[in-house]
């Protein structure tokens, strides 16, 4: 049984509060109404396809209206971006939480490339919803922005530790961002192969033939260390 729709979220929602925290509280509803959309959006994206995906069935699952679905989303390119953008702060949020703190930036390194690969259910997910990204947006220009400024924001987080590590001398010198681009695409390539349980490419083999290729090109031997 789906949760009873709430009223919340919608044109109206701050309309007549009558005071400031009336007003608070129709934002803090609204700000949970498209939470719960999002949420709902990324497992029926990755479950069903972008172009399968009933909003009818978001909404029922998100305890919404199909109405108020629309009104946060006028365009199913629109949810697509935003879910990607949910999804995206999700995983980031349990990269930053995930595994003991790294005794080097190599050790750092080699985290970041586990937490990269799709290597369990929440990262295989956040894998098909950028597939999804990469299809759409070869026939919707307007998707290409948020391509683009994800892969900025991943090629920064790799950058940022190339960089400490090459300050901190435990690197050779480098065009960090050369390096942090050459390794996204590299786990992009091993990274499909992987979610698409390729016999020939197991997780394991992806994880070493690009810790292999960062190890090379940071000038600190053959393989990173164990993450």
């Amino acid at each position: 049984m789906s949760a009873r729709p709430e009223r919340d979220g919608g044109p109206g929602a701050a309309a007549g509060a009558g005071s400031g925290s009336g007003a608070a509280a129709a934002r803090a509803r609204t700000a949970r109404a498209r939470e719960r959309i999002l949420a709902a959006a990324v497992e029926r994206i990755a479950g069903d396809g972008i172009d399968e995906v009933r909003i009818a069935r978001i909404a029922m699952d998100a305890g919404v209206s199909s109405a108020l679905v629309h009104y946060h989303f006028a365009t199913r390119e629109a949810l697509l971006a935003e879910a990607l953008e949910y999804s995206y702060g999700a995983v980031a949020d349990a990269r930053t939480a995930a595994g003991a703190p790294a005794r080097s930036h190599a050790q750092r390194l080699a985290q970041m490339l586990d937490q990269c690969l799709p290597s369990g259910p929440e990262l295989e997910r956040d894998w098909i919803l950028w597939v999804e990204l990469w299809l759409r947006a070869v026939r919707h220009p307007e998707l290409r922005p948020v391509a683009e400024e994800l892969y900025a924001r991943m090629r920064d987080w790799f950058a940022e530790e190339i960089r400490a590590g090459v300050a901190d001398g435990e690197f050779a010198r480098c065009d960090a961002d050369e390096v942090a681009d050459r390794a996204l695409a590299l786990l992009d390539g091993f990274g499909i192969r992987t979610l698409l349980r390729d016999r020939a490419l197991p997780l394991e083999r992806a994880r070493r033939a690009v810790g292999a290729a960062l190890a090379r090109d940071l000038g600190i031997g053959e393989q990173l260390p164990l993450p």
